[in-house]
């Protein structure tokens, strides 16, 4: 049976299996998300429960502090596929509003978690915060949990290479470009996915066929550049992962545009993909964009890319850095 989705906070027609639920935004699923998610569902399998993971849309900071307009690091959908890749039995999505965010952190635990959610076990991360203001903390959680019928586990931060594991982080990090240290504390590189769209096929006439992938709004860029990538014909990344280079920027040396545009070019491949939804991971960084004198010039470049492309996707995960 694949994972059931919810949204809002009635929950009902579950059977009277016990529930256990992890809560938090998990924006991009990292190794710090996965491992409480991996000791949920270890955990619920134990008691023959009910893994339940508990998110909000849209994310609370959209909410609290909207002129903020914080990029995030996946789409719903694509976090919806990897809590189900994860074992998740039930992904509860709670609408994050107005009412939501001005509800006391007593009243949360009591009417969501212990009410709504009949949770027995509340699981959840070192720097969660919850109920009106952010009051609420995982402390609060285990004072409150055994009179309302939950016990509460708090689970520390995961660092990697000394780095503490967060959607905070993550996003710095693609956004400078460093995708290879992103991809460590994701467990996986960095990707957006997009539909091809028609292009001036400027790239062909350089000897160089490109995809012009459409960059999805309100999802973190990272930053302009050339990078080693792999793209999958299916933006839920299904089938094979096939070798590529890709640059996203505005195209200095012609001119460019209003709007950064993401091309790839994948090795060995010459079918038309406009129309398809592709999804490109960043590998690892390999120059700064940057203009050209001639066309000439550029392909000569490009040359080097693919290259230095194919060296860098030959190395283990996370063997490179940017």
């Amino acid at each position: 049976m694949g994972m059931i989705v919810k949204r809002g906070r009635v929950i009902d027609d579950l059977g009277d299996a016990p529930r256990l639920a992890a809560i938090g935004a998990f924006d991009g699923v990292h190794v710090g998300h996965r491992r409480i998610i991996q000791e949920l569902v270890a955990r619920s399998r134990r008691a023959r429960g009910l893994a339940l993971a508990v998110t909000f849309e849209p994310h609370p900071m959209h909410v609290i502090s909207p002129a903020a307009a914080l990029p995030l690091l996946m789409t719903p959908a694509a976090k919806a596929a990897a809590l189900a890749g994860l074992g998740v039995d039930v992904l509860v999505t709670l609408e994050f509003d107005r009412e939501l965010a001005a509800m006391e952190a007593a009243d949360f635990a009591r009417d969501v978690l212990a009410g709504d959610l009949r949770s027995r076990e509340v699981l959840v991360g070192w720097n969660f915060t919850f109920g009106r203001g952010g009051r609420g903390d995982p402390a609060l959680l285990r004072r409150l949990g055994p009179g309302l019928g939950f016990s509460t586990t708090v689970f520390p931060p995961v660092t990697v290479a000394g780095t503490v594991a967060s959607s905070t982080a993550i996003r710095g990090l693609v956004q400078r470009g460093e995708v290879t240290a992103a991809a460590a504390l994701l467990g996986r590189p960095y990707a957006l996915s997009g539909e091809v769209r028609r292009g001036a096929g400027r790239g062909r006439a350089l000897g160089f066929p490109t995809a012009n992938v459409g960059l999805p709004a309100g999802l973190v860029h990272p930053h302009a550049g050339v990078y080693a990538a792999r793209v999958c014909r299916d933006s839920a990344g299904h089938g094979p992962a096939l070798p590529a280079v890709a640059n996203i920027g505005m195209r200095p040396t012609f001119a460019g545009g209003a709007a950064p545009v993401l091309e790839v070019h994948v090795f060995d491949f010459d079918a038309d993909l406009c129309g398809q939804e592709l999804l490109v991971e960043f590998v690892s960084r390999l120059r700064d964009e940057r203009r050209f004198a001639s066309p000439g010039e550029l392909a000569l470049q490009i040359t080097r890319d693919v290259s230095a492309a194919r060296a860098a996707l030959r190395r283990p995960f996370g063997g490179a850095p940017d």
